[in-house]
């Protein structure tokens, strides 16, 4: 997930539900050491059974008592050495310090762009519930192209590309799962898989509905990036209202 340290539901935050919950350190995340990640969990059974899966021999060795029934793979694990670099865990690590502040940093100019986005016909900005606190990895909007007269979310997209909104962009990596070759013909890459797996793109109409109306900006943090806030706001608005008059019947 991307909320590190927010997205709460009353008062209890993302990663405290369930029995574990994995972060992203990948670049662009609210925390980051530039790639990698890491797993939370108060279950000791699942904690060791991802050292294994994740690392072999000395800290398997160190951190899986001799009586667990996993002690005996720890020079092995599984196979797998997946853990994070040392020097990506350290880059995270000094950033915990300054998280709280880049989190409130955030919820500010979420704010901002949320109330200067409020009227843009075409555009709506995600609600947020009364007792929900967002992290605000991104700011998304739902696309309404029929209060811009037809104008396809591509067009718009262009055009404000033009006005200098080169950060706005569709989420086309979190397509719906039936799009991707994975998994529509995935014996290429697994060839155990064939003919068990075969998702048609057709299979998911309520995602596709969804995802072919989203946009999204970042959300920036700095009070010195306001300005540049509120510049994306008003090209967005300069697009939107252009299209939406000439939607208007003898305008």
């Amino acid at each position: 997930m991307h909320r590190h340290g927010g997205a709460a539901r009353a008062v209890r935050r993302g990663g405290a539900f369930g029995h574990a919950a994995a972060f992203s350190l990948q670049g662009q995340k609210t925390l980051t050491g530039g790639e990698g990640g890491y797993l939370a969990t108060d279950d000791t059974a699942l904690y060791r059974r991802a050292l294994a899966f994740g690392h072999y021999n000395k800290r398997c060795k160190v951190e899986i008592p001799p009586d667990d029934p996993l002690y005996p793979y720890h020079v092995t694990g599984m196979g797998l050495k997946l853990r994070i670099h040392p020097l990506a865990a350290a880059i995270a690590e000094q950033q915990l310090a300054e998280l709280e502040g880049v989190l409130a940093g955030r919820q500010r100019l979420a704010g901002v762009l949320r109330e200067a986005l409020a009227d843009v016909p075409g555009l709506m900005p995600q609600a947020v519930p009364g007792d929900v606190t967002p992290s605000w990895y991104a700011f998304p909007m739902a696309y309404d192209e029929a209060a811009l007269g037809g104008l396809p979310i591509t067009e718009f997209l262009r055009e404000a590309h033009a006005e200098g909104c080169v950060e706005l962009d569709r989420p086309l990596s979190a397509a719906p799962l039936s799009h991707p070759p994975l998994f529509q013909a995935p014996a290429a890459l697994f060839p155990g898989y064939a003919g068990r797996v075969a998702c048609r793109p057709e299979d998911f109409p309520g995602a596709d509905v969804f995802h072919a109306r989203v946009l999204k900006l970042p959300v920036w943090h700095r009070r010195e990036d306001e300005p540049l806030v509120r510049a994306y706001a008003a090209a967005l608005r300069k697009v939107a209202e252009h299209h939406a008059a000439r939607a208007v019947p003898g305008r």
